[in-house]
């Protein structure tokens, strides 16, 4: 599949720069563009191939949010990773709507910022386990009144086994040293899982496991 190509947005310097640092010795990632200008960013956006674009917010503007659609409207094909100092309802749901694919609070490391990346580059959205509790306690009520096609045979007892634990909010790193499973292993185990139960999103996976009892809440 090749390196995954980075860009990374930010009004100050040192932070586009500590984002880069903390990814740069990531042997499949390379940071292609670093900037706190939108022209350039959208620019650039039309001439080299950006996988994941990071986007670190200090505060949520009209023209911030503005910027994530024009991308996500211009290029479809780049995820919108956001970085946000704020994780209440109202911001997350903003940037959501705005078409961020993947978010994570103020308290994330390292680890879960490149295994959020890996997730997006497999097209799968990512969110941090703060966010995911939010989103989950505002929408559990109707997520169990949903009806859902997905049949919960079609999985094994290992696919049942790390749906529940990811469920749970555990990470994949978490769930492959549990399982005494590589990473790897278990990215292709949730691949399947989506595969077959036909799920889009980890959002609809959540959705599954709460229907069919899988976690509780």
């Amino acid at each position: 599949m090749g390196n995954i190509t980075l860009a990374v947005y930010d009004e100050h310097r040192l932070v586009r720069e500590g984002i880069s640092s903390l990814l740069n010795n990531v042997k499949d990632m390379e940071i292609m563009l670093q900037t706190d200008s939108k022209n350039k960013l959208l620019d650039q956006l039309m001439i080299l191939k950006i996988n994941v674009l990071i986007i670190n917010v200090h505060i949520l503007s009209i023209q911030l949010l503005n910027l994530m659609m024009q991308v996500g409207i211009s290029h479809p094909k780049v995820m919108i990773l956001v970085i946000s100092v704020h994780s209440d309802e109202e911001t997350v749901l903003k940037i959501i709507k705005a078409g961020a694919k993947g978010f994570l609070s103020k308290e994330t490391e390292r680890n879960e910022l490149i295994e959020a990346i890996y997730t997006l580059r497999n097209g799968h959205d990512y969110f941090s386990k703060s966010i995911t509790s939010l989103l989950l306690n505002k929408y559990v009520n109707k997520l169990k009144s949903d009806d859902g096609s997905a049949d919960i045979s079609n999985l094994s007892v290992r696919e049942i086994e790390i749906l529940r634990l990811w469920g749970s909010s555990l990470t994949n790193k978490e769930i492959a040293d549990k399982l005494f499973l590589s990473v790897r292993t278990v990215e292709t185990h949730k691949n399947h899982i989506m595969q077959k139960l036909n799920l889009k999103t980890s959002v609809d996976m959540i959705k599954f496991a709460i229907r069919n009892n899988i976690i509780d809440i």
